[in-house]
């Protein structure tokens, strides 16, 4: 069993950065980690995820340039870092994580989840 736990959601002006903590409770070489968002009225999306041993990285095409994912396996933490927010950005953000070095954004794979943080972005 994997506990996870996010941090960093909070408010802010359009143009402005956030930077969002998956804190893990085991995280090894053979860790896949991906943040997922859920904007009011829609369903929830892949962001961004990354496989621990290889530091592969996978971005949602719509967001690649403003959001940057990356582990300090040390702190057994994930990190989403949100440049140049936009209000389509507001959200409930949460990670989640499996092992395998399958790490796509596809939410049905994954088996362990946050209980998500929140993010809201005003124009």
């Amino acid at each position: 069993q994997v506990q996870l736990v996010e941090s960093g959601g909070g408010s802010v002006q359009a143009g402005g950065s956030l930077r969002l903590s998956c804190g893990a409770s085991a995280y090894g070489s053979d860790s896949c980690v991906g943040w997922f968002r859920q904007a009011p009225g829609k369903e929830r999306e892949g962001v961004a995820s990354t496989y621990a041993y290889a530091g592969r990285t996978l971005y949602a095409d719509s967001l690649k340039g403003r959001f940057t994912i990356s582990q300090d396996s040390a702190k057994k933490t994930v990190y989403l870092q949100m440049n140049n927010l936009k209000p389509e950005d507001t959200g409930m953000y949460y990670c989640a994580a499996r092992w395998g070095s399958y790490c796509p954004l596809k939410q049905q794979h994954f088996d362990y989840w946050g209980q998500g943080t929140q993010v809201t972005v005003s124009s």
